[in-house]
């Protein structure tokens, strides 16, 4: 498994050098850079591909949490803190973990198994997606067999996702975080807040739309690098 890649967003000299003693203790991390502030890191994580993130709550500029909710696809975070007060806004967020200062090795350790332990199980959930070419969703109280490969684009309807394939319409209730999940992420993209599109519908595309059969789906701000990988 390679390691995993980490950033250190804290303005507390002492505490940063903590946190870079730890993670050169353990063989699965790697150090990529530490920020003082958030807005410095926001224009980092724009260009660099980073798996971990060790996080401050009170920070210049840019607060740990309001950083925390402008990140679209953030990756696993570890926020570290002296203030416990934000433990339940944090978990809210889907944190990884919330240690406390001052925390041990021990207790450090722990945490960043527990990103270990959802990378490898990331990691087993493409490996069975890549070797099925099908899921079943429920529609209209029963179980109907959808190939990726009739699959053009899916659209968020509510609470509810609108799966437009080259032969029919489904229409499921879920979100579409949850059908995000059961997808093979080589052969389908989210490009809006509302849309997930099947790559080798794509006909062409511009820095605002994709189109797909004929449809011109929007792309969301938050989702203009995923062009680069087209």
């Amino acid at each position: 498994m390679s390691k995993i890649k980490c950033i250190i967003i804290e303005d507390e000299p002492l505490a940063v050098k903590i946190l870079s003693d730890y993670i050169m203790q353990v063989p699965f991390l790697e150090l990529q850079a530490t920020f003082k502030d958030a807005i410095n890191a926001t224009d980092y994580l724009r260009h660099n591909n980073i798996n971990l993130i060790f996080l401050d709550i009170h920070l210049p500029k840019l607060k740990g949490m309001a950083f925390l909710k402008t990140l679209t696809h953030p990756p696993a975070i570890i926020i570290t803190t002296a203030y416990h007060q934000y433990a339940v806004e944090g978990f809210n967020l889907n944190v990884t973990d919330y240690l406390l200062k001052p925390f041990d090795f021990e207790r450090f350790l722990k945490a960043v198994n527990k990103v270990k332990t959802a990378q490898r199980e990331q990691l087993r959930s493409n490996v069975n997606l890549e070797t099925k070419d099908y899921l079943f969703l429920n529609v209209q109280k029963k179980k109907e067999k959808i190939l990726f490969s009739e699959i053009i684009y899916i659209e968020s309807q509510r609470e509810y996702i609108k799966i437009i394939t080259i032969k029919k319409e489904y229409i499921s209730k879920m979100s579409t975080h949850e059908i995000e999940d059961l997808l093979p992420s080589n052969l389908f993209k989210r490009i809006h807040r509302s849309f997930i599109v099947s790559l080798s519908k794509i006909e062409s595309y511009t820095a605002e739309t994709v189109k797909v059969n004929g449809v011109s789906i929007p792309i969301g701000r938050g989702y203009k690098n995923i062009l680069e990988t087209l």
